[in-house]
């Protein structure tokens, strides 16, 4: 069985499997049920069917780092919440023997199991908290601050009002892009994964980042076109879009003629625009990596398509971050960690396409 067979048994499987783990650890534990409330027993079960989702996802690309890094993440988000590391580790001692009691080979449950057991064997040393991602005494910086201050009081009119004064007063748009949208939106990432505000906050500052990213749109639509044509996209079931749209606008600022689809898009969607904007260049972002194998499909659609044979696929999105030759894996044309260098890797692309 290869890796993605492999994989897939696990995603085939993968309800049984939490259940099955849910089940026995609240059965030899009863003590949870007192310990974490009613809803324990559920959370234990997403959390199960969340674990297998990111390990069948690092199976398939033959990463193991990619589990790991998942396995720090939920270990800030799990004891931010009071739940204790034993709890943690036991979970996934019953979660190794499900893989082994439900895959159908002994050698695949050995794959499976080595994935888990290196990163429970890394657990204890991750970090149990996670410092702030805004701090310096730049403009830039006071500036980012003042904007998440004023969004984590409900005020996005004030967080516009200071975002649109600082750019009619001499900042320049890719600065506020990168200095205060990216830095904000990846604090505010890790104020939910702390537990320090909810998710009806989290979605109130993104929506809030999105409507002020819209009020600079006459700063950005208003320059000349003619260095490409840009389709940016996340693939179908991503819902997280803001990053993918602040690339779009890189490449608006930077002369592209650009198609932003925004999140969760259909493949056949994506297909005709390309078709239709007769796009040089189809920008897709994920940020969550069990999402990489979508994307993967995505690009294969696009390589299939008769139509979009000259088509460049750039990628970009945490998993590419984490795994820079990632996107080699999955087919891609090229990959970029941020905004501004996915507008240079692509107009390197296009220049290494046409003829000198």
């Amino acid at each position: 069985m290869n890796a993605r067979e492999l994989s897939a048994a696990i995603e085939a499987q993968r309800p049984a499997i939490a259940e099955a783990v849910a089940t026995r650890q609240y059965a030899e534990h009863p003590e949870l049920r007192e310990r974490y409330g009613p809803v324990g027993w559920q959370r234990t079960l997403e959390d199960a069917s969340y674990n297998l989702a990111f390990l069948a996802q690092a199976i398939a690309l033959e990463n193991p780092a990619l589990f790991v890094d998942y396995l720090g993440w939920l270990k800030v988000v799990l004891l931010r919440r009071r739940v204790r590391l034993q709890d943690v580790l036991d979970h996934f001692a019953y979660l190794q023997d499900g893989l082994r009691q439900s895959l159908p080979a002994p050698e695949a449950a050995a794959v499976a199991c080595a994935y888990v057991a290196e990163g429970v064997r890394r657990l204890p040393d991750l970090p149990d908290d996670l410092p702030t991602l805004i701090e310096g005494n730049a403009p830039i910086s006071l500036l980012a601050h003042r904007y998440l201050q004023a969004l984590m009081r409900g005020e996005r009119h004030v967080a516009s009002r200071l975002v649109l004064d600082a750019v009619t007063q001499g900042t320049p748009v890719k600065d506020i892009y990168l200095g205060v949208f990216q830095p904000c939106q990846r604090e505010i990432g890790r104020l939910w994964q702390t537990n320090q505000i909810s998710v009806a906050q989290e979605h109130y500052c993104t929506a809030a980042t999105q409507w002020v990213m819209s009020q600079l749109y006459p700063y950005i639509f208003s320059g000349e076109k003619g260095a490409g044509r840009l389709v940016a996209t996340c693939i179908a079931a991503e819902l997280h879009e803001i990053g993918v749209r602040m690339v779009a606008d890189f490449f608006e600022m930077e002369g592209w003629d650009t198609f932003y689809l925004g999140a969760n898009t259909p493949t056949d969607s994506v297909l005709g625009a390309l078709v239709e904007r007769r796009a040089d260049v189809l920008g897709i972002s994920a940020t969550i990596t069990y999402h990489v194998s979508e994307v993967q499909r995505l690009i294969q659609a696009v390589r299939a398509a008769p139509a979009c044979r000259d088509v460049l696929v750039l990628v970009g999105g945490y998993p590419f971050n984490l795994a820079p030759d990632l996107w080699r894996r999955i087919g891609a044309d090229g990959w970029a960690p941020d905004a501004q260098t996915a507008v240079e890797r692509a107009r390197e692309l296009l220049a290494a396409r046409r003829p000198a």
